[in-house]
């Protein structure tokens, strides 16, 4: 199983207590970095990091939605492309 390091926004944090949808946000933001890291692993390689294993290129996001319980995600969906 993978191990992901995520990082929360101190202002999500605040509007998680102070907002209704502040969990939707907070989910948000989680799932959006936890996609950033399976292409990171996926290409072996970070953005904009020059490797001789690189297995491809990123090529932008593309925006997905995804309605939860807690409310409307708007997921950050890497784009890869081949090359």
């Amino acid at each position: 199983m993978a191990h992901y390091q995520v990082t929360v926004d101190g202002e999500v944090l605040q509007q998680l207590f102070s907002q209704d949808d502040g969990l939707a946000r907070l989910v948000e933001q989680v799932l959006n970095q936890i996609l950033e890291a399976q292409v990171t692993e996926q290409l072996k390689a970070k953005p904009y990091e020059r490797t001789e294993e690189r297995q491809a290129y990123r090529n932008g996001h593309r925006e997905k939605p995804l309605v939860t319980r807690i409310g409307r995600l708007v997921l950050e969906v890497p784009r890869v492309r081949s090359g």
